[in-house]
Parts: structure tokens; C-alpha cells; sequence
């Protein structure tokens, strides 16, 4: 118990003589883990969204509409009933089962239906004409990873304009966020290697300061660790500070910046990122941040602690 009373008294005393280091180590770590714990937190909402978005990726095939065509595939003019009975007839073929869910035909009057559903009031909208409109099928998948098949399967055929990738309208979005997950990396990178430099020079300024206690220690027969336990806890503990900020800070910004604001904003995604998974990555922060004061610890203790 004396010893244990010995080590929180050096604790404190090493944590007086050098505050504002201690301040300054507790604000670089909490700065790298935010970062590093924005960027878990952007590729749990990527994977959410991709989970949700992919599960509902359809194929639209695009018919042949009436006017100046296109693509060759359109030299005929507007898609004929017999190739639109020909398409769907590919589709429902038993070869497809395994691929196709679901099959929706949408009529030109059904588009321009749908266009002014979307459309309102707005004043384009009146140039608009039924006979403007394409007819399309909207093909539902079993497996969204085998889009390509059905793709190749209607694709290039007489009758049809084009086939939809709807994958290609969500990636541009995951493709911003991935970018933004490797600057939160990058960033988090350069301050962990800030605050282990800075860990490194606080234990360091405070071994030299307190050398002639290390000196008396190291001569009643103190062993290495127990001469070095308290400038490993001072850094230790003041990482651990730096990550609990960092934690409350994510805490914060998902509940009322995502769950709060976004999910009432931004209604076209369903899934966001909740404070659970803040308390996920929660235990993974206190553990880089008790790292990056260990790694420090062993830079500097292993020379400034001899005698």
C-alpha cells in the first residue's frame, strides 16, 4: 500500500511541475483520436448505406422513345409492342430466375405520371408530353452483385436505349466519402505522431526534473519498473484524458449533428450512424490512446531513467 500511496504521489507531483506539457499531450491526443475515430465512424455510415442502397439496386432498361434515335439500336423509331414482348420475355425466362426478384413494365403515361408527382408546379414540366415520355422495365434482383448478367442479357437489343447501372448514381457519393475517410486518416496520422512526440518530451522533461529522486530510488534497490511506473502512468493517464474528450466529442456530433439534424434533413438515407456505434469504437480509442503513451514511455524512460 506505501508503494502504491509512493506511485500516485509521484503521479501528482510530476503532473504539478509540468502542467501545461500535460495539458498540451491531453489536447494533441484527444485531436488525433477524434480523427481517428471520425474516420471509423464515416466507414460504418459507408457501410450502412451501401448495405441499404445495394439491397434495393435496380435495372432499368430504357426503351426506344419516339424521335431522332440515339443509338443504332433505335434505327426503327420507337420500341414495337413485339420488342418490348421479346425484352420481357428474356426476362422472364426460367434461365433468369435465379438473378430476377421482380419485374416492373412502366408505360410512357405511367412516366409522365411519375414525372409530375416529382415535377409539382415547375414550369418546365409544361413542355412537357406523353408522347416525350419512354416506356421502361425497372428489374428488381435477387443478388444486387449480379447486375452485370441481367445487364448483358437485354443490353445492345433492338428496341432498347439504354440500361441503367443504378449503382452508378450511389458510388460518386461513397467515392466522397471514402476520400474524406482517408483525409480523417491522414490527419489522425500526423497528430498521433504529434502527440507521441509530444508524450516523449514530457516524460522526458519530467524524468530529468525529478533525476536526483530516480538517483535515490535507483540506490535503495528500486527496480527499473517501479523507478519508471510513474512517468509511464502520468502519460498513460493523460492519453486516457485525451480519448475520453475524444469520445464525449463523437458523442456529441453523431447525436445531434446525425441523429438530431441529418436524419430529419436528409431523408433519402435511412440508416445513420447512431451513438451505439460510438460506443463501439469507444474502447478501440482508449486503447491507441494508453498505445501511443506506452510507445512513447518506451522511447524515452529506457535512457532518462538510468543512473
Amino acid at each position: 500500500m506505501s508503494r502504491f500511496r509512493f506511485v500516485l504521489g509521484e503521479i501528482g507531483q510530476g503532473l504539478r511541475r509540468n502542467m501545461s506539457m500535460a495539458i498540451s499531450v491531453v489536447l494533441v491526443t484527444f485531436v488525433s483520436l477524434t480523427f481517428v475515430g471520425s474516420a471509423a465512424l464515416l466507414q460504418m455510415q459507408i457501410g450502412k448505406m451501401k448495405g441499404e442502397w445495394y439491397d434495393r439496386v435496380e435495372v432499368s432498361v430504357f426503351l426506344c422513345p419516339n424521335g431522332t434515335p440515339r443509338v443504332e439500336t433505335c434505327a426503327g423509331g420507337e420500341a414495337t409492342q413485339d420488342q418490348i414482348a421479346e425484352i420481357r420475355g428474356i426476362l422472364e425466362a426460367p434461365a433468369m430466375d435465379s438473378y430476377v426478384d421482380e419485374i416492373f413494365f412502366e408505360t410512357k403515361e405511367q412516366a409522365y405520371e411519375a414525372v409530375r408527382a416529382q415535377a409539382g408546379d415547375e414550369d418546365w414540366f409544361q413542355l412537357l408530353s406523353v408522347d416525350q415520355m419512354q416506356a421502361s422495365f425497372r428489374v428488381k434482383l435477387t443478388d444486387p452483385t449480379q447486375i452485370d448478367i441481367v445487364m448483358d442479357e437485354v443490353a445492345g437489343r433492338t428496341g432498347v436505349e439504354e440500361v441503367l447501372d443504378q449503382r452508378e448514381i450511389f458510388e460518386p457519393i461513397f467515392l466522397v466519402m471514402n476520400r474524406a475517410t482517408v483525409l480523417s486518416v491522414g490527419l489522425a496520422v500526423v497528430m498521433t505522431v504529434t502527440a507521441v512526440l509530444l508524450i516523449t518530451t514530457t516524460i522526458r522533461l519530467s524524468a530529468m526534473s525529478r533525476r536526483r529522486e530516480t538517483e535515490i530510488m535507483r540506490f535503495v534497490g528500486a527496480s527499473n519498473f517501479f523507478i519508471q511506473l510513474p512517468f509511464m502512468l502520468e502519460g498513460a493517464l493523460a492519453a486516457l484524458l485525451g480519448a475520453v474528450l475524444a469520445t464525449g466529442t463523437l458523442w456529441f456530433g453523431v447525436r445531434y449533428g446525425v441523429e438530431d439534424w441529418l436524419s430529419s434533413s436528409v431523408g433519402f438515407v435511412t440508416d445513420y450512424v447512431t451513438t451505439a456505434e460510438v460506443w463501439v469504437i469507444a474502447p478501440i480509442l482508449a486503447a491507441i490512446g494508453i498505445a501511443i503513451a506506452a510507445i512513447s514511455s518506451l522511447v524515452s524512460l529506457s535512457r532518462y531513467t538510468k543512473v
